[in-house]
């Protein structure tokens, strides 16, 4: 009885797990359009580095087989700045509401992956609090 019992439970398990992977292949990658507003933006620093053992124009030509710079950034998603940064690759850091993030994600994964390496450093603007405090200390 023990072993039907585990055998049933394994049997529910593996059901649940592939109906979870059904649906979330399904779903896709949300296409969002919302804007990043004081009270909801994030800053994403993305380091993309690059593979040294391949030459840059395979790079590139993967990059545009993949879909690279037509998907990135997303519409919508600002660009604060993008850096070559020698010895690394690239450093791009975003502007997007925090509800975007997965979309950024996606789309890095599914275009950036092979030719890069991605690092992904969320923050949030701090300066006008830094300089206020600097501000009031200085007084």
């Amino acid at each position: 009885m023990r072993g039907s019992k585990a055998l049933v439970t394994a049997a529910m398990v593996l059901i649940s797990a592939l109906l979870f992977n059904v649906g979330s292949e399904a779903q896709g990658v949300p296409q969002s359009t919302a804007t990043p507003t004081p009270d909801n933006a994030i800053l994403l620093t993305v380091f993309f580095k690059h593979d040294q053992s391949r030459p840059l124009s395979e790079l590139n030509a993967q990059l545009e087989k993949q879909g690279f710079y037509k998907a990135f950034p997303p519409a919508g998603v600002e660009v604060v700045s993008w850096y070559v940064m020698m010895g690394i690759g690239q450093v791009v850091t975003l502007r997007l509401p925090a509800s975007r993030l997965r979309e950024v994600n996606r789309v890095l994964e599914d275009t950036a992956w092979g030719s890069y390496r991605t690092e992904f450093y969320p923050t949030y603007d701090y300066k006008a609090v830094g300089i206020a405090a600097h501000e009031k200390a200085t007084q």
